[in-house]
């Protein structure tokens, strides 16, 4: 009788492992949940699209030093003399331009540097996006692992409580020693201290996974991994032409080769038209307009030193580039080397699960004609147990390890995944005030301000 109930719990055991990674019903939060709820909550996002404003400023500052420059100055004096008693009252407001005309491109290339910084900076939002992302795909996926171990200890517990009483009826009459029922007890206690700690894993997984998402989690549905590539080859070439990392180091590249040619310009005349109007307190009007020429001649070595400061740094960022090229290759290897693994591991996991049953059935049934002790039967159980908990571990690697090949190869996006929400849009913001527009008199002021009021920065 005993024993029947112990192949019940076994059969509960091993319908519980597989059931916990099935799919759910429809009111069960989904994987694209998680990914949308951590998109929206990300505060390192809403960091670094701060970052790319600030460095669209940038242009903005830049566009403008080609514009003129008007600005006034006014000015009132009172002196007295105290010697004859007489006081004067002086005064003076004038009216100041000063326009650029030309500085053989200096200030062009300023502009052109502070463009693909910017795309640089984009490139890295891209790669924080993933980032983002990926922490929310293992913060979900911890959660159904934790939850999927501490079932199978629950269950683990139950069943060897009814080994545990079975064990005692026995020893009542004789049929087993005292022995047998220690074993079962230790085992007991064991199985309670696995559960206590899967218990302990699963409150970290929830933690962590509010940390990522803004909520804690409720019920998960069983996640349907995206296709991938097909071949190791083919997720290279993807990699090496989509990932924001090598992406951003090309824009780095050529950010380090304009300021090659700033550093040039610098070592050139700059052409410069100069005007003022003024008025003093008698009303008598003053106005001058003419032509400025400057340039440096000799300023002890500084501009020399800046441009072989800009040629290292040059060559510094094209290493950076080779450096980052072999580590996106690198890791786009190691990606799919755990997929691999992790595939293998789940084909592998899977079969050592059906021997174990099968193994535990027999050892069941050998036990009721006395051919096996109690600690056979409870090791048995014990080996299914291990076997159920690689197989759901192996089920999150395999997963897992998609997203992660994803990542490598730069394409574990919002816009690649199809999560179909409304992403943050770089170029809105650039747009409006790429030109520098006046916010209170221009209509690409009254532009700027329609982009802030949906950031919210109104």
């Amino acid at each position: 009788m005993n024993m029947t109930k112990i192949a019940a719990g076994v059969l509960s055991l091993g319908l519980i492992g597989s059931s916990i990674l099935a799919p759910a019903t429809a009111k069960a939060e989904s994987l694209t949940d998680a990914l949308i709820g951590a998109y929206r909550h990300s505060g390192l996002l809403e960091q670094n699209r701060a970052t790319l404003r600030a460095a669209d400023e940038d242009v903005a500052q830049a566009v403008a030093s080609l514009r003129p420059v008007l600005s006034y100055a006014a000015s009132a004096t009172f002196s007295q003399n105290w010697a004859t008693g007489a006081s004067t009252l002086t005064s003076s407001l004038a009216i100041n331009l000063e326009q650029l005309l030309y500085d053989f491109g200096a200030t062009r290339l300023r502009v052109e540097v502070t463009k693909e910084t910017v795309l640089a900076t984009r490139e890295a939002l891209i790669g924080i996006e993933m980032q983002v992302l990926f922490n929310a795909v293992q913060a979900f996926l911890a959660v159904r692992n934790e939850s999927a171990q501490v079932n199978l200890r629950q269950s683990n517990v139950r069943l060897i409580e009814q080994e545990l009483r079975a064990a005692r009826d026995r020893f009542e009459v004789g049929d087993v020693t005292r022995t047998d029922v220690a074993i079962a007890e230790s085992r007991l206690a064991a199985s309670q201290s696995g559960l206590a700690a899967a218990q302990g894993n699963l409150a970290r997984a929830r933690e962590a996974y509010r940390n990522a998402v803004g909520r804690y989690p409720g019920r998960l549905s069983a996640p349907t991994p995206p296709q991938t590539a097909r071949s190791l080859n083919d997720a290279l070439i993807v990699a090496r032409r989509t990932h924001p990392d090598i992406r951003r180091a090309m824009r780095l590249v050529t950010v380090a080769e304009l300021n090659i040619e700033r550093s040039q310009a610098a070592m050139k005349p700059v052409l410069s038209l100069r005007g003022s109007i003024g008025t003093d307190q008698d009303l008598d009007s003053t106005s001058s307009l003419g032509l400025s020429l400057s340039g440096p001649i000799y300023q002890g070595g500084a501009l020399s030193s800046a441009m072989r400061q800009a040629q290292a740094n040059r060559d510094a960022s094209r290493g950076s580039l080779h450096n980052t090229r072999h580590l996106v290759e690198q890791n786009v290897g190691n990606a799919w080397a755990f997929l691999s693994v992790a595939v293998a591991s789940l084909q592998a996991s899977r079969e050592q699960v059906r021997a174990s049953t099968v193994a535990f059935r027999g050892v069941q049934e050998e036990a009721t004609l006395g051919a096996r002790t109690t600690l056979d039967v409870l090791n048995a159980e014990q080996e299914l147990l291990d076997a159920r908990a690689a197989q759901i571990t192996a089920e999150t690697d395999r997963v897992e390890a998609v997203y992660s090949l994803l990542s490598s190869m730069g394409l574990l996006t919002v816009d690649h995944l199809g999560l179909g929400i409304v992403t943050y849009d770089p170029a809105a913001y650039y747009n409006a005030v790429k030109d520098a527009p006046n916010r209170f008199v221009s209509p690409q002021g009254e532009k700027l301000d329609r982009v802030l009021k949906s950031l919210g920065k109104k």
